[in-house]
């Protein structure tokens, strides 16, 4: 079988994709977009998980966690944001998330990848004050998670570009208990109001943290201030002396100039949130594109990097190949969902909010779906036209994805 993008089936939204290997599969966690949603991670923790021998024999997992499993959310009222997941040093399985409106992070426990997680408590000192509400705290979120050794780093934060209470992303030492600070958080980049002459500047963290070892180089990978972007960095310690080396991928390609001028966005892009994995001799990026025209139904994509012998990762461009490893063959159909490109006459790099105004009514093309969440329609995309709206400068989107992109380029 092929692979595409978005690897999974076109009516699931899970976005903010972490892949980890247990056990000889890919297991991908994320948050959980809900289609036609009026916000961001609506819906309960779900997880698919592939062989490595086969990353197009995705299987659904189910639910793994669900909101009302947060002891502080018995009505389901709040979201459950980005997750992650490390097995632990005594071989369980813990999940890191931050509940909605809270600024503390909560963790679930399972003896299995996919299983059922169960509430395990809150990350805290050892006085028991929960981090994110002892004085100067700053507040958590998004949680990235590594085990080694013994230990366990957290990586978490979110910094608004013009928001100068907010430091950069933190780097908190975990105990054996996986709850227990044993070093208080660092700061392992500056935020924008304090990134003068730091390497970062332009590129700036703004959330998503990630976190992955290759060799003897840690990568931490984030979204920058422009959101549509995953960065990284490198340093050879998990808690300081990061280097900013680059853009990983962008999910509206800006940057990519091989098919289109590098400034002009080749798709209705968004916040972006996404981890590194490699699988055997293989390195791939995770991340996510936005649909229906907002922000809030969110798919996950994938593509294969090259990790150079300086720890190096040069941006790669959007494809409909994702996870193929190769170019899609060039024969039969292939449904229109997998289209990366959609471009209009008005560059505009992002997709519109909460449903409203200029994104959803009707003048762009987009990916949708008929139905309601959870109806297991495929998607399609919507406002095509070859021809311009007399009386007006904008024209409707075309399609590129041109025999080119889909057979000839991975």
């Amino acid at each position: 079988m092929q692979a595409f993008n978005p690897y999974l089936p076109s009516w699931e939204y899970t976005p903010d994709g972490e892949p980890h290997i247990f056990d000889g599969r890919l297991y991908v966690y994320g948050s959980h977009d809900r289609f036609r949603g009026h916000v961001f991670c609506l819906n309960d923790y779900v997880c698919w998980s592939a062989p490595v021998d086969d990353l197009s024999d995705w299987r659904y997992e189910g639910v793994i966690y669900k909101k009302t499993d947060d002891p502080d959310n018995p009505f389901g009222r709040a979201c459950l944001y980005a997750p992650d997941v490390t097995r632990g040093p005594d071989g369980r399985f813990y999940l890191y998330y931050v509940l909605d409106k809270e600024n503390t992070v909560a963790v679930a426990v399972c003896d299995q990848p996919a299983g059922k997680y169960e509430f395990y408590g809150h990350v805290h000192d050892k006085e028991d004050n929960l981090l994110g509400h002892r004085p100067g705290d700053e507040p958590q979120f998004d949680p990235g998670v590594l085990t080694e050794n013994g230990k366990t780093w957290l990586y978490t934060g979110f910094c608004s570009p013009f928001d100068p209470s907010r430091h950069g992303p933190m780097c908190t030492l975990l105990g054996e208990d996986m709850l227990t600070i044993e070093q208080e958080p660092v700061f392992i980049m500056p935020s924008k109001p304090y990134s003068a002459g730091s390497g970062y500047e332009g590129h700036e963290f703004f959330e998503a943290s990630s976190i992955r070892k290759f060799g003897d180089l840690y990568y931490f990978v984030y979204s920058s201030i422009v959101m549509h972007e995953l960065c990284y960095a490198t340093s050879r310690f998990p808690d300081r002396d990061f280097t900013y080396r680059g853009v990983i991928v962008s999910n509206n390609d800006i940057g990519i100039s091989s098919y289109k001028p590098a400034a002009k966005p080749a798709y209705y892009g968004g916040n972006n949130h996404g981890g590194l994995v490699k699988v055997g001799e293989k390195a791939y990026i995770f991340y996510h594109r936005q649909t229906d025209g907002t922000m809030f139904s969110r798919q996950g994509m994938a593509q294969e990097v090259t990790i150079g012998p300086d720890g190096s990762i040069p941006q790669v461009e959007m494809t409909s190949c994702g996870l193929n490893g190769r170019p899609l063959e060039g024969r039969g159909t292939y449904p229109a969902y997998i289209a990366c490109n959609l471009f209009t006459d008005e560059d505009l790099p992002y997709s519109g909010g909460a449903g409203k105004g200029f994104w959803m009514d009707g003048r762009f093309p987009r990916i949708t779906q008929d139905g309601k969440d959870g109806d297991e329609e495929q998607g399609y995309i919507m406002n095509l036209s070859l021809l311009g709206r007399s009386g007006s400068r904008l024209h409707p989107g075309r399609v590129h994805q041109c025999l080119d992109q889909l057979y000839h380029r991975s």
